[in-house]
């Protein structure tokens, strides 16, 4: 193959498989945005069902517009590129068809030679024509390999024909794709249409019913400030009861740091004074061992010296240095014996040191706070659909409404039981008479979490909770939805719930 036609062969299946990628890459995230259609599609029937002038309504309406937007994109994209596809099929097309002819055209001159060469036509006669032997061998072969040419030739063309009928076949295959895709384009833009004019109707009617949804989110706005003051209340009465908890606290640790002190310095006394005499005893052996080994070895350097003179033999200065090193190694024996009492009685002052600590309630103590697991606590009910964010918001219909939250309303399915986002104990149960809804709050340390808008509680004031302990069930607001209103406060503050939980 040429250097052109090897470029040009590169270059189109290059071609075919970035665009392969490029539309599988889209295909799958068509499936995605379906199936988070599918969902929304679930969450606006049930929705319209327990109220369709609601917040979550117009979400789940907005929300479903845009992702039928975001796949209808991904549609024009994908359209471009069956486009090139086909266009790359149809250069492809003209390609091997120009290949074609010229094989046809290479096979027809072999034709036409091997009809005007009459001795190759009549292959008996070409070889017995032959002046010897060997050349007879050499035209068989001749004959054999052009045999083989026309052969391979005729192949070519049958592959390269065979070769343009898949081509196009994949053509029509992507122009049958791209039709359907532009019927299903059609469809997609009238359903978008549909969901518009759905989306301008409920507009239509939060506007037609303004004065009955305004005295609503007044009255909500009214029990959420009444409530955010209670809350702060509480708040202010548990940090002035903990910090006076945490003086007398303080006092008791200081009485029993005081007191355990005193029981560890006597106890510490005791031992000291027990193990006295054994370091005296000890001292006293290790000074008559070294004693011992001092005169050893002067006997030891003697013998040595009167062996030098010839006035002792061998044997005696040997026996000698045996006996200076044996006690040598006794005085060393004692004093790893003083070492090691000594080291015996500073463990076991320390030992008893830690015990009595730990009889009067000194020992340390440790767990995982609140704090340290910001941006990991789990979400409060399982799917649920945030509804309103934390702070000051504009209303999605009615610009002039500004609303104010200390948390984040969730809407979620009925029936939905509100969890414990971490260990804590259960500080205040609280009832609004007004809209007969509960509202829990729960200690973590300087932290508080809070699950208001419950129609029935599964905890009691003083309880310790677990991460995941049931708080209790999620009631119906005033718009007809079920909405947990969740909040997280640091000491009087209230903070953005969303940097805490993850979600």
């Amino acid at each position: 193959m040429k250097p052109k036609k090897i470029i040009a062969f590169l270059f189109f299946i290059t071609s075919f498989i970035a665009f392969a990628q490029q539309k599988e890459k889209l295909q799958k995230e068509n499936a995605d945005i379906k199936k988070q259609i599918s969902v929304l599609s679930a969450n606006l029937e049930k929705t319209q069902k327990e109220s369709r002038l609601s917040v979550a309504n117009l979400q789940n309406i907005n929300q479903k517009i845009l992702l039928r937007e975001k796949l209808y994109r991904n549609t024009q994209r994908e359209k471009r590129f069956i486009e090139d596809d086909i266009y790359l099929r149809q250069l492809d097309i003209n390609r091997l068809r120009r290949e074609l002819a010229k094989l046809r055209q290479d096979y027809s001159k072999v034709l036409v030679k091997a009809y005007k060469n009459k001795g190759v036509q009549n292959k008996v006669t070409f070889i017995l024509s032959s002046a010897n032997l060997g050349q007879a061998l050499r035209r068989i072969q001749y004959l054999k390999q052009y045999s083989d040419y026309q052969d391979q030739k005729a192949e070519e063309i049958r592959g390269k024909t065979a070769e343009i009928e898949a081509t196009i076949a994949l053509r029509e295959k992507a122009i049958a794709e791209k039709e359907a895709l532009l019927l299903n384009q059609k469809k997609e833009l009238k359903t978008i249409n549909d969901e518009r004019k759905e989306k301008e109707a409920l507009i239509a009617d939060f506007k037609k019913n303004e004065t009955k949804i305004t005295a609503e989110i007044n009255q909500k706005q009214a029990q959420s400030k009444r409530l955010d003051a209670e809350i702060k209340r509480i708040i202010e009465e548990e940090i002035r009861l903990a910090k006076i908890k945490a003086e007398e606290e303080r006092k008791k640790r200081e009485e029993a740091e005081r007191l355990a002190k005193i029981a560890a310095e006597k106890e510490k006394a005791r031992i000291e004074a027990e193990n006295k005499a054994k370091a005296e005893a000890l001292a006293k052996q290790r000074a008559a061992a070294e004693a011992e080994a001092k005169r050893a070895e002067q006997v030891a350097a003697k013998k040595a010296e009167e062996e030098k003179q010839n006035k002792a033999n061998e044997a005696e200065t040997r026996e000698a240095y045996e006996k200076a090193r044996a006690a040598r190694d006794k005085a060393n024996a004692a004093k790893q014996q003083e070492a090691q009492l000594a080291k015996e009685n500073t463990e076991a002052k320390k030992a008893a040191e830690d015990k009595i600590m730990k009889n009067y309630g000194l020992g340390n103590v440790s767990g995982s706070s609140f704090a340290d697991n910001r941006g990991r606590l789990p979400f409060p009910v399982p799917n649920g659909q945030i509804t309103h964010r934390f702070g000051r918001e504009q209303h999605p219909v009615f610009k002039n409404i500004v609303i104010e939250n200390s948390g984040i309303k969730i809407a979620v399915s009925p029936g939905t039981i509100a969890r414990s986002v971490f260990t804590g104990e259960v500080t205040r149960i609280l009832y609004d008479s007004s809209n007969q809804s509960k509202t829990v709050m729960v200690k973590h340390g300087n932290y508080f979490t809070v699950y208001s808008n419950l129609s029935s509680t599964s905890v009691s004031q003083g309880q310790k909770v677990a991460t995941g302990t049931p708080i209790g069930k999620v009631g119906i607001d005033l718009d007809g939805t079920y909405t947990l209103e969740f909040q997280v406060w640091n000491g009087q503050t209230a903070i953005d719930p969303l940097g805490w939980v993850s979600h």
